[in-house]
């Protein structure tokens, strides 16, 4: 069980990295791909750029919660182990093999269809995390944070702010998803100032919401170190 432990520690530390540091990189070179300065070739291979980057803090976001999740059943601050364990991993391997066949295929009608499946598990799983760690925090007596008498606050905290995070992930794929279609329309001759318009008003929502996710995302990093409540 230590080894074990052990093992999901450091992919839970890889996972983090990835996931801060992919999303800075996208964020950067998000500034070239929306520059209209610049040709739409030039623009397009920052994007590939971009997606490369991308789909590594999509993969650590993801991994994130079975590793979570199995850390928590170590730290018996969740109650289901066994064949729950299993199952999470299971339908995690599902998940990254859609996420990275969206990826694939990015640039095709098949990768955007498989991406907006992608979007869809996290409509679920976002109301479901959110709304246990809310439950288990506030009553103290739901299935995160651990038996009565022995509960702690902080592993319903993570989880929580974990399931904000896929929220404003959503939204930051919701415009890099666009970014294909946008391209599309720029190099079919569609109205360039409307569509760059588009453009620079989606990116400039996503580029406030990178430094809450940031925030966010180095408070759940905190919260699992320190452990403070």
């Amino acid at each position: 069980m230590d080894t074990m432990h052990l093992l999901l520690k450091w992919g839970h530390i890889v996972a983090m990295v990835y996931w801060l540091g992919g999303e800075w990189g996208v964020f950067q070179t998000s500034y070239h791909v929306t520059n209209p300065r610049l040709s739409l070739d030039e623009r397009k291979r920052h994007m590939e750029t971009a997606y490369r980057i991308d789909i590594l803090a999509r993969t650590g976001i993801i991994m994130l919660l079975p590793l979570g999740l199995h850390m928590g059943y170590n730290f018996g601050v969740q109650p289901l182990g066994g064949s729950f364990i299993t199952a999470i991993w299971l339908l995690t391997a599902a998940w990254l093999t859609l996420t990275w066949m969206a990826f694939v295929k990015r640039e095709t009608d098949t990768g955007i269809m498989l991406t907006l499946w992608d979007e869809r598990i996290r409509y679920v799983l976002i109301p479901l995390l959110a709304g246990l760690a809310i439950w288990s925090f506030v009553r103290q007596d739901g299935p995160l944070g651990g038996p009565a008498g022995a509960w702690s606050g902080w592993y319903p905290a993570k989880v929580f702010l974990y399931s904000m995070t896929l929220v404003i992930g959503l939204v930051l794929r919701f415009v890099m998803r666009h970014w294909t279609t946008i391209f599309r329309q720029l190099l079919a001759g569609g109205p360039r100032e409307e569509l760059e318009a588009r453009l620079n008003t989606e990116i400039g929502t996503a580029r406030k919401l990178a430094y809450v996710y940031w925030v966010t995302i180095l408070t759940i990093a905190y919260i699992g170190v320190a452990k403070p409540f």
